[in-house]
């Protein structure tokens, strides 16, 4: 198993890589690389930030919720 591949706590399969550090779960589990595990809710949306460190500019995955 690669660094990037996590085992669902839950049902134990592999989580799938939707951003760098961003990985789901069929059984509505993710992992964030900041946050750890949690459960996904309906009203989540995941999107990537850009945010400029110094001179470079990266892509943050982030959370935001739907009003």
């Amino acid at each position: 198993m690669g660094a990037s591949n996590k085992v669902c706590p839950v049902c134990g399969r592999k989580m799938k890589q939707q951003f760098i550090g961003l990985q789901h779960c069929k059984c509505g589990i993710s992992w964030k690389k900041d946050i750890g595990f949690f459960e996904r809710t309906s009203d989540m949306v995941f999107a990537l930030e850009r945010r400029t460190e110094g001179k470079k500019v990266k892509q943050v995955p982030v959370i935001r919720h739907k009003d």
